[in-house]
Order: structure tokens, then C-alpha cells, then sequence
């Protein structure tokens, strides 16, 4: 019976390091959600790209260049992978029908090592993405300045 209990112990390691790494594991459109969504615009102070680029983990290992953040409900940005919120943008890409509210956070100075400190630009674009086959966006491509 010995060689069960040890057969049991290595069992439960492995299960208990699936269900860890489990919890890491995000898909597309949530990894597209924590990278670009936030609404409403969280209120964190002046610095807001500072806050939001640490909170979101966009500052490991390296301070990402740029991000985008848009200011939209979930739904309004799911429907520009629909006919009724967007329309084809060529290489298999969207581009929103109607403007959002976005903040693009550039990172400032020479270094890409934390601490990171970010510059930001608030406006009104039309957003591109990419969905995937469930209609729901995976990837931020770019914007458009409203003219």
C-alpha cells in the first residue's frame, strides 16, 4: 500500500500546479480586456497611465512602449466585430462605426526597465481591432482621430 500514498502525494502536486497555473491563464479577449478596456475611466489621479500600466502588469518584464485604453462599455466594443458597430478594415481587422473615448499612454525618456513613467493623450478615436471567430475582439490595432 506504500506505493499508493507516494503515487497520491505526486498527484496531488500535479493537480494542485494545473489548477495554479490555470488561474494565470486568460484568453485572447481577456487578455484584450485587461490590456485595453477600462471603463468607466478609473479614477486614479493625475498620473493616470502610471497607475493603470502597473495595475494591468504592462510594466513586466519590460514598460511597454504604448498602450491604449478605451473607455466603452464591453457590449459597444463588441459590437464593431458586428455589422451593426463596424465595418471591414482590410487584413481581417474592424474599425468601429462610431467614436470612443480613449487614453493612449506613451511611455516617457530612453528606458524600457521599471519604474515606468507614461505620458497621456485623451480623445475621441475610431477603433480598430481584431476579432476572433466568436465575435469577440482579441487584438488593438490602432485608431483613428475623429477629423
Amino acid at each position: 500500500m506504500m506505493p499508493f500514498k507516494g503515487s497520491g502525494l505526486v498527484l496531488l502536486t500535479f493537480l494542485v500546479s494545473v489548477l495554479a497555473l490555470g488561474a494565470y491563464c486568460e484568453t485572447p479577449y481577456e487578455k484584450f480586456l485587461r490590456q485595453h478596456h477600462n471603463n468607466p475611466k478609473s479614477s486614479v489621479g493625475k498620473q493616470y497611465c502610471d497607475v493603470m500600466m502597473k495595475r494591468r502588469g504592462l510594466d513586466k518584464p519590460a514598460c511597454k512602449e504604448v498602450n491604449t485604453f478605451i473607455h466603452g462599455t464591453k457590449n459597444n466594443i463588441i459590437a464593431v466585430c458586428t455589422a451593426s458597430g463596424g465595418k471591414d478594415y482590410g487584413n481581417r481587422l474592424r474599425v468601429a462605426l462610431r467614436p470612443f473615448t480613449v487614453t493612449t499612454c506613451r511611455l516617457k525618456g530612453g528606458s524600457t526597465r521599471p519604474p515606468c513613467k507614461y505620458s497621456d493623450n485623451k480623445s475621441s478615436r475610431y477603433i480598430v481591432i481584431a476579432c476572433n471567430r466568436n465575435g469577440k475582439p482579441v487584438h488593438f490595432d490602432e485608431s483613428i482621430i475623429v477629423p
